[in-house]
């Protein structure tokens, strides 16, 4: 699991506990960025930058589900929320997964 501390990933994680930290990676990694990551892995946030908040907001959820698609034990969102202060974009969703519900935040600097 990844050590929020140190932000390494250390041991091994089975079902939920892997889907977990699929989804902790996926949300915080920028797609096309990384040439370690395949190219339909990660979430498109850079675009996000600058934009109106309630524009952000709907594009971020757009893209939160397009981020979950390549994997298939990730089978959707729902619950998605958001709050916008001091130009930072804070959103929540649940992800629902094969093995259970996971709830994320996800921060934008706009």
């Amino acid at each position: 699991m990844a050590d929020p501390v140190t932000h390494r990933i250390r041991g091994r994680g089975d079902n939920y506990e892997a889907v977990c930290q699929a989804v902790e990676v996926i949300v915080n990694v920028e797609r096309f960025r990384w040439q370690i990551y395949t190219p339909n892995f990660g979430i498109e946030l850079d675009g996000l930058l600058g934009r109106d908040p309630g524009y952000a907001a709907s594009e971020l959820q757009r893209h939160l589900a397009d981020a979950f698609l390549p994997d298939s034990r990730l089978l959707g969102v729902a619950g998605f929320s958001y709050t916008f202060d001091n130009g930072i974009l804070t959103a929540s969703v649940t992800v629902n997964t094969v093995f259970g519900l996971v709830d994320t935040t996800v921060e934008v600097v706009l």
